[in-house]
């Protein structure tokens, strides 16, 4: 332990769990899961102000508001602000709802504001990168912007974060050019939203355990990993106590530190995929954070249909076509045409790790 975390207050060592699906991550910070995507409220412990940080699923402003209920007293009291990671689909999908609502200002770093003011649409995802269904469904999940520019306003240049002293941002970019994290000095606590991930994002079944696992930004939808190297390694050299993400469970202690260490060590091995639309050639930005270059598609996601299909096809053949054989022969030549059309996953990349040093089956299987 450096002299930096000696220093440190010694706040939380493990998640206690409120309800179902919610947690209490340090003092004066909770988190809250919608399906797969963590909201954090934060309160500060003199002037009683609070914040949520990001807006979950369409689906969560319900859960956001019951959360608050029960750690502020009432849903009916307004927070300070409402403080964004970044605005992919599943961090800002309650966010029009709850800010109109509560009627207070929307913060994000300004290279994210054009996603949030509708100016711009993110690079598309890249289902390509392996690793699970999460990954090659990709494809579906929303990349245009929101419009809530009446209540948006940029993070302020200080790093300061709105309504919480001893808070402050980073400028943590990669998987978006806006990403930012938040950070409490005095006892550690980083949110660090999907600047890295404490699950294999990509894998459905890691998803659904919530098998904790240190990783980088989910990498189906991170366009940059230069920028995302870097973004790791610096909330590295923090020496957090506490690591609570946008996807999976927080980590505490030695564990916390030494795994995100260790990814930002390993980062070109661990971090990033193999193989993708953006590993040897990232999007480009401008000051705005606006897109000014997206690779072309390599093509692999193609390959990895057409085959599929194929095979799915193949085996669909013999299913179909042995549907009436008798006895044993019939049943086994069944059992096989069922295991080809079930191959089908392998051939799209879904069985296969997002990096080198994911976990493998059971973790990743092929969903």
């Amino acid at each position: 332990m450096s002299a930096k975390t000696n220093q440190r207050e010694n706040t939380a060592t493990e998640e206690r769990e409120l309800y179902d699906n919610a947690w209490v991550v340090a003092p004066g910070v909770w988190r809250l899961k919608d399906l797969f995507v963590n909201m954090f409220v934060i309160q500060h412990q003199e002037t009683r102000d609070w914040v949520l940080v990001d807006a979950g699923l369409r689906t969560s402003a319900d859960k956001i508001r019951k959360l608050v209920t029960h750690v502020i007293g009432s849903a009916h009291i307004r927070p300070a602000a409402i403080v964004m990671t970044h605005a992919h689909f599943d961090h800002r999908g309650a966010l029009e709802e709850l800010a109109g609502e509560w009627q207070v200002p929307v913060y994000a770093h300004h290279q994210e504001q054009p996603y949030l003011n509708g100016t711009a649409s993110y690079p598309p995802p890249d289902p390509a990168v392996g690793g699970g269904a999460m990954a090659v469904l990709s494809f579906t999940y929303p990349k245009y912007p929101i419009d809530i520019s009446e209540r948006l306003y940029e993070l302020p240049d200080d790093g300061s974060v709105p309504g919480l002293p001893g808070w402050r941002w980073i400028h943590t970019p990669g998987h978006t050019p806006g990403h930012v994290s938040f950070w409490r000095e005095s006892d550690g606590v980083l949110i660090a939203g999907d600047a890295c991930v404490t699950t294999v994002q990509e894998s459905l079944i890691s998803v659904m355990t919530q098998a904790k696992f240190m990783s980088g930004p989910p990498k189906y939808f991170t366009p940059d990993w230069g920028a995302a190297a870097r973004s790791v390694r610096e909330l590295a050299a923090l020496e957090p106590s506490v690591i609570t993400t946008g996807h999976g469970q927080s980590m505490y202690g030695t564990e916390a530190s030494k795994a995100l260490t260790k990814l930002s060590k390993d980062f070109w091995q661990r971090g990033m995929p193999a193989t993708g639309r953006y590993v040897k050639e990232p999007a480009l930005f401008d000051v705005d954070g606006v897109p000014s270059y997206i690779p072309k598609p390599k093509g692999i996601m193609l390959k990895r249909i057409l085959t599929a299909a194929a095979i799915m096809a193949v085996g669909y053949i013999i299913v179909r076509q042995t549907r009436h054989s008798p006895g044993l022969w019939g049943k086994v030549q069944r059992g096989i045409g069922k295991k080809i059309m079930g191959s089908s996953w392998v051939a799209l990349g879904a069985a296969a790790p997002a990096s080198s040093t994911a976990p493998t089956i059971p973790i990743i299987p092929a969903l």
